[in-house]
């Protein structure tokens, strides 16, 4: 970073803002901002980690990508975490792309650095070993909710995950973005995005999505969207993207 006496507070990613500063000191000189444009893939299927991301107010898709060619979501990445486990965790190349779905901004670190002060341990360790355990649970969520509940319940519990780790509730996102990452043939998109239009919950038009009602989209939403929150909040006390998110009414 520009500046490495930055406060971690100040920072914008809720995980870095939970370091300690002395920790933080240390990570901040090899911090570097990048802006990520929509549609970049930081990582292809089967690369190793290079480098891990920290998002500010960008969203990074896990992305499952078939010897077909088909590609489904099994993970989200915002401000309230960090893109590139693998990089530190030692696993070396992994099956999952690195997409970014919203465009922004996030610090990025070199994976070797990462490494090293992830195995001197102290409060930056605690923080990584807890959010890796929330990854895991949104990982084996995302898998049961996209074989058991239906395309419509899917799209608002994605809106409502993209909009807190976004902090937004507007999305430039076509149908054919939407059926990719929820894994559903377009015209199924199409039918349970027009539904919630109806509903009044959101607005589509174009490839352009915003929401209008996001108390409507929580209860339209499968149980999947709360049971994620919770395990995020009961693990990182609170220092995560599904806690506290404004209503868009």
């Amino acid at each position: 970073m520009s500046d490495p006496a930055v406060s971690p507070t100040r920072v914008g990613n809720l995980l870095l803002g939970a370091l300690p500063p002395v920790e933080f000191k240390r990570l901040a000189p090899h911090l570097k901002c990048v802006t990520l444009r929509v549609g970049q893939i930081l990582k292809e299927a089967d690369e190793p980690a290079l480098d891990v991301y920290f998002p500010l107010n960008a969203v990074i898709s896990l992305i499952t990508v078939m010897e077909n060619g088909m590609t489904l979501e099994c993970g989200v990445v915002g401000r309230e975490g960090v893109v590139g486990l693998s990089a530190f965790l030692g696993g070396g190349p992994t099956p999952n792309q690195q997409l970014v779905q919203v465009p922004g901004t996030a610090l990025k670190l070199p994976g070797s650095i990462m490494a090293h002060e992830y195995k001197r341990g102290g409060r930056l360790q605690e923080l990584l070993s807890t959010y890796t355990l929330a990854t895991l649970i949104q990982i084996s969520q995302s898998v049961a909710c996209n074989r058991i509940h239906s395309a419509e319940e899917r799209l608002c519990r994605w809106l409502l995950m993209m909009s807190d780790r976004a902090d937004t509730v507007y999305f430039p996102h076509t149908q054919e973005f939407l059926a990719q990452m929820l894994g559903a043939a377009r015209p199924v998109v199409t039918t349970a995005a027009g539904a919630l239009q109806k509903a009044g919950l959101i607005k589509y038009s174009r490839g352009n999505l915003t929401i209008l009602n996001r108390t409507g989209l929580e209860s339209a939403s499968c149980e999947c969207y709360a049971k994620v929150a919770v395990e995020f909040d009961r693990l990182l006390g609170g220092n995560h993207a599904d806690a506290g998110a404004k209503d868009a009414d």
